[in-house]
C-alpha cells in the first residue's frame, strides 16, 4: 500500500486547523492523528476551534484540548456557544466563525465529513470547504446513535500507546457525555480497530479520513 506523508512532517512548522461544532467531536474524530503529529512534527503549531460549547461542556472542551496540545509549539484554543443542534439556522454568524479561521493559513485542515447526519457537522464541513479551495482538508468520522459510517478512504495508523492515550482523554474529560449508550470505550477501540484492520495497520488500529480533493 503507498504510504504519504502530511506536508510538514519532519520539517518545522506544521499548521493544522482542527474545526468541531461540539467539546469531544475533534477528540472522537482525531485526537489520535493530532497526538502522533505532536510527536513527529517538531514545530507544529495548531489551532483548535469548537463551535458549540456553553457551560460544563465549555470547560470540558478547554481542558481537552490543553491536554491534548500540550507541548506543540503554538496551540490556539477557541470556543465559541453557538446552540447546539441549531447551527444551521444561525448560518451567517457561523460562517463568519470559520470565514475567521483563514488567517491562520493551515496546511492540513481537519472538520466533519460532509454526509455526516447531525446537521451541525454537515453545515461545518460545508463551511470548512467553502472558505478553504487551496488546502489539504481531511474530514474524520463519529461514532454515533445514527449509524452513519461509510467507506474513508485516508487511514493513520496508529500504536496502542496513543489509541489508549486518546480513549483515556475521552473518558476522563467528558463526564457529560458517559450517559448517552456509544459514548464507551468499546465503541472507540472497535471503530480504530475496524479502520485498522481496512488499513492492514501493523498494531491493528487507525483513524480514518475521507480525503475528498488531493493534488500529489
Amino acid at each position: 500500500m503507498l504510504r504519504l506523508g502530511l506536508p510538514g512532517v519532519g520539517a518545522a512548522p506544521l499548521r493544522v486547523l482542527a474545526l468541531g461544532c461540539h467539546a469531544d467531536d475533534i477528540e472522537l474524530g482525531c485526537a489520535g492523528t493530532l497526538l502522533r503529529l505532536k510527536a513527529t512534527a517538531p514545530a507544529m503549531e495548531v489551532r483548535f476551534v469548537v463551535f458549540s460549547a456553553q457551560g460544563d461542556r465549555e470547560r470540558e472542551a478547554r481542558a481537552s484540548a490543553e491536554e491534548l496540545l500540550d507541548g506543540v509549539a503554538q496551540a490556539e484554543v477557541v470556543v465559541h456557544d453557538f446552540r447546539d443542534g441549531y447551527l444551521p439556522y444561525l448560518g451567517p454568524p457561523v460562517k463568519d466563525s470559520v470565514e475567521a479561521t483563514k488567517d491562520f493559513a493551515p496546511d492540513v485542515i481537519f472538520t466533519h465529513q460532509r454526509h455526516d447526519l447531525h446537521q451541525d457537522h454537515r453545515l461545518i464541513s460545508e463551511l470548512t470547504w467553502n472558505a478553504f479551495r487551496d488546502h489539504l482538508i481531511l474530514e474524520y468520522e463519529i461514532p454515533k446513535y445514527d449509524g452513519d459510517h461509510g467507506m474513508p478512504n485516508v487511514f493513520v495508523p496508529l500504536d496502542e500507546a496513543t489509541t489508549r492515550r486518546k480513549v483515556e482523554l475521552l473518558m476522563r474529560h467528558f463526564g457529560s457525555q458517559r450517559s448517552k449508550r456509544w459514548f464507551t470505550e468499546d465503541v472507540f477501540l472497535g471503530l480504530m480497530r475496524l479502520r485498522g484492520m481496512e488499513s492492514a495497520s501493523a498494531s491493528g488500529l487507525a483513524e480514518a479520513f475521507y480525503g475528498r480533493k488531493l493534488v500529489l
